[in-house]
């Protein structure tokens, strides 16, 4: 047996509430659903589902760094900026070939780190 694609992240929050806004507002993602009652909220990125929760006990609390493939890495630092994030100047990080890696990096609301990633070709 071989294991499947990723299907879904848990990221630890402590105000599911706030959590929800930077998601949704800020970075833009496809607010899935809130279970009520509950401090549970879920987020569509791409093939992967985005799990925002309060952890029950400190044995389940993650602490995860997301890369995000981004078109305009330039363009996506600006428009996180323009909503309120504090994002670091994109840089390319390696050179192979005909490729550079961009990335630049923000945080969520609890610390969490979140890189935008592009890969640029240098071809003429």
């Amino acid at each position: 047996m071989a294991l499947g694609a990723l299907g879904q992240v848990h990221i630890s929050v402590t105000d599911v509430d706030r959590s929800v806004r930077f998601y949704r507002d800020t970075l833009g993602l496809a607010d899935l659903f809130t279970v009520p009652g509950q401090s549970m909220a879920f987020f569509q990125a791409g093939d992967v589902r985005l799990y925002l929760g309060v952890p029950e006990t400190e044995e389940f609390r993650s602490r995860c760094v997301l890369y995000f493939r981004v078109d305009d890495i330039q363009a996506e630092a600006a428009r996180l900026r323009d909503a309120g994030a504090t994002v670091g100047d994109p840089q390319v990080v390696h050179r192979d070939g005909p490729t550079e890696l961009w990335l630049a990096g923000l945080a969520d609301p609890d610390g969490h780190h979140i890189v935008l990633m592009q890969e640029r070709s240098t071809a003429p």
